[in-house]
């Protein structure tokens, strides 16, 4: 049996750009072959056990490159926080974006929330049904248009991800670089999306997307991609991977910040040492309103990175925004030693344990809150702060 680097090999067509290709796979002959397999093999995702378009459209926001596993619990949670449209479109950002700590890309949240205000005012809390009317609204694209409009209404039409780009691309053996060097973004964009379309079942749009998403993330990977698995192999002209373009390498930086914890002023009447815990209170400080990433959010406040004070350092951990690897220490600094921090560009205040949850924190807030026990949610091998009183 051939694995996918053989198959490659194999395969005449793997390696060179097919620039006459318009038709690719006999259409009904993958609708079928893709359908049965989505159909025998989707994952239970909870935004598949419903057809409510308010529940799918903030799924696809979430999805925005961040992975499913990342997704669900916070799917969960942000659905029982925002039931509905309305429910969204009725809470202040501030919530939302608590609600949302922790996917990043907090943009999304914010225009998620205004698109709902909008529809709440002038569309009778109701999203349009259709993909034109769409992308009227704040942060809804033309990929997410069509995702809600063909899985929550029924519109054959079809969506366009990194994923499906990929599976299209594959099937029809085109190179990404020769796509590029050839016909430029923009005409190599229109053209995969006329190929998706002429691919798409009219009759059920909805799961056949969401067939062509799924193989792409289990099947048909950007490396090492499962060929033998593949429901559509045989309608396929590379049976591997493709010749793709170089893509921005990630920057390395160097962080710091100070975990400054303090104890309840007085001691209160808790029956716990948890509740007491919760009772203490943490430094924080807030991000400018006029940040180019994550403008209002909260932070620990940020110190100098060559600070070299080994015996408070409590800490390392990296963290990935965008195309940057931060790689951050974190220091633990006495009460009375609060004075002594840089002044910080932004508000900083007293948070209670029991209050960290209510405050949209940043990803990286939230990821070092949890590891040093301060917020739940985090099971590993990490330094406890606790009360240094007892009960």
């Amino acid at each position: 049996m051939l694995n996918a680097s053989q198959l490659i090999k194999s395969n005449p067509t793997a390696d060179r750009y097919n620039a006459n290709m318009t038709l690719g796979p006999e259409p009904r002959q993958f609708r079928k072959s893709l359908l049965a397999w989505f159909d025998e093999n989707a994952r239970d995702l909870p935004w598949r056990r419903t057809t409510d378009p308010y529940a799918i459209w903030v799924s696809e926001i979430m999805l925005q490159q961040t992975r499913v596993a990342a997704v669900i619990e916070h799917y969960h949670r942000f659905m029982e926080r925002f039931p509905t449209l309305t429910a969204l479109a009725a809470s202040e950002e501030d919530a939302v974006l608590a609600c949302w700590s922790g996917l990043g890309y907090y943009r999304r949240a914010r225009m998620l929330h205004k698109a709902a205000k909008l529809a709440a005012a002038e569309m009778e809390g109701k999203l349009p049904d259709s993909s034109v009317a769409l992308r009227k609204l704040p942060g809804i694209g033309e990929y997410t248009s069509a995702a809600i409009a063909s899985i929550g209404f029924g519109e054959a039409i079809a969506c366009v991800d990194g994923n499906v780009e990929r599976v299209v691309m594959r099937l029809h053996g085109w190179s990404e670089v020769d796509e590029l060097a050839i016909r430029g973004p923009r005409a190599s964009a229109a053209r995969i999306r006329d190929a998706a379309l002429t691919l798409l079942d009219p009759l059920r749009p909805g799961d056949f997307n969401q067939g062509m998403m799924e193989l792409g993330a289990t099947i048909c990977l950007p490396r090492n991609p499962l060929c033998l698995q593949c429901p559509v192999q045989h309608l396929c002209l590379t049976r591997g991977e493709h010749a793709i373009a170089e893509r921005t390498r990630m920057r390395s930086r160097k962080a710091a910040y100070a975990f400054v914890r303090r104890e309840p002023k007085a001691k209160p009447r808790v029956r716990s040492l948890r509740a007491l815990a919760e009772e203490a209170e943490i430094l924080l400080e807030q991000r400018p309103a006029g940040a180019s990433l994550m403008p209002g959010m909260w932070e620990l406040p940020e110190i100098d990175p060559e600070t070299n004070e080994q015996e408070t350092r409590l800490m390392d951990v990296r963290h990935s925004i965008t195309v940057t690897n931060y790689y951050v220490t974190i220091y633990g600094f006495e009460t009375e030693r609060e004075g002594s921090l840089p002044s910080g560009a932004g508000a900083r205040r007293w948070v209670k344990v029991r209050e960290l949850h209510e405050l949209p924190l940043t990803g990286l807030a939230r990821k070092v809150l949890k590891r040093l026990k301060a917020l739940p949610g985090y099971t590993g091998a990490g330094p406890v702060i606790l009360v240094k009183h007892q009960l």
